[in-house]
């Protein structure tokens, strides 16, 4: 992917499932949210994989082990084996394991999945600031957590042990909304400390390091519905990416979205995966995809004609981002996204 303003989504004339040898596939709010699958999410996987494409799961959800997230998809029609499954928790494993020596303590605030990583890189997890820890590290432990980890987290961190985050994701999607992520536990304990983390997960190089090196894709496609952990995790490591809008992006954030946020492509849902990508063309002062035509007026994005809601907002995100170029759009996009349904 060029590291050059992107101003339009890209068209594909080959379905993406054939135009790349392996998809690095968000979880939360792409394949499932709170647990269930994602409508389309189970028939477009198959079909995919079907076909060759290698699929594998990326999040930045520290929880969970492998075994437990592939026996999970197992479950809901998705087969998947421990070895598809790359998590935050790996990545940050790796990262300490290569400041620390081998058998060192850490001490552990989250759940199993982080336990499990660590233990695979020699270290050994401990549950106290008292036990004589080399770092420090903070996963997402479910809303269960006690509050108390993060005492034992502050009074190690403000000793100056090392401390390291999976991931900062302030937010996760679950069936009942949106809840807080490991990122507002970090901030638990940076308040209290006044200390910074070295960060693992997406959209650092760290947790994209993991993934090549546990995958080995050759022309990878990241799959996510974050901007700013899956699509900038796509910009940073230099590789093409397809949103998706079955999760925590809208329509208004995706038109606001600064050059490292923009996705390569576009669509609706997984379906996706297995079909070409539209062209958006240029068409007199805006832009053309489908039936639509968009163009960006004095004080806010102007949107004619007809066709699928995917398509209008692909042009309206060339009208926007032209407009916006390495910064951010500021027009008015509610009456044109009213027009699509958003």
């Amino acid at each position: 992917m060029s590291r050059s303003v992107r101003t339009r989504p890209e068209g594909s004339g080959r379905a993406l499932n054939e135009a790349y040898d392996t998809a690095l596939l968000d979880l939360d709010g792409v394949v499932y949210a709170g647990g269930r699958a994602i409508v389309h999410a189970v028939e477009s996987l198959a079909t995919a994989r079907e076909g060759g494409m290698h699929l594998a799961y990326v999040t930045n959800n520290a929880l969970r082990t492998p075994d437990a997230v592939a026996a999970h998809l197992t479950e809901l029609g998705i087969p998947a084996q421990a070895d598809d499954i790359i998590t935050s928790a790996q990545a940050v494993a790796r990262l300490i394991s290569e400041q620390v020596p081998e058998g060192s303590r850490v001490l552990v605030v989250g759940g199993e999945g982080l336990r499990v990583a660590l233990r695979e890189r020699g270290l050994l997890p401990v549950e106290s600031a008292d036990d004589d820890p080399a770092a420090v590290v903070q996963g997402y432990g479910g809303p269960e957590l006690p509050w108390g980890r993060f005492a034992e987290a502050s009074y190690a961190v403000a000793r100056g042990v090392p401390w390291f985050a999976s991931n900062t994701d302030l937010t996760i999607p679950s069936d009942r909304g949106i809840a807080p992520g490991n990122g507002a536990a970090v901030e638990v304990v940076r308040i209290a400390t006044g200390a910074e983390p070295q960060v693992a997960g997406k959209p650092l190089p760290p947790m994209h390091r993991e993934t090549i090196l546990r995958t080995g894709a050759k022309r990878p496609l990241v799959v996510g519905d974050r901007l700013d952990t899956d699509i900038e995790g796509a910009f940073n490591g230099g590789v093409d990416s397809l949103l998706v809008l079955t999760g925590v992006t809208d329509g208004a954030l995706l038109l606001a979205a600064p050059p490292r946020h923009r996705p390569t492509y576009v669509d609706a849902d997984l379906r996706g995966l297995l079909t070409g990508q539209p062209e958006v063309v240029a068409a007199g002062d805006g832009f053309r995809c489908g039936g639509w035509t968009a163009r960006a007026g004095a004080a806010e994005l102007e949107l004619d004609g007809e066709g699928t809601a995917t398509d209008g907002l692909r042009a309206l995100c060339a009208a926007a981002w032209t407009a916006a170029g390495d910064g951010m759009c500021e027009l008015d996009s509610g009456k044109a996204l009213a027009r699509l349904g958003w």
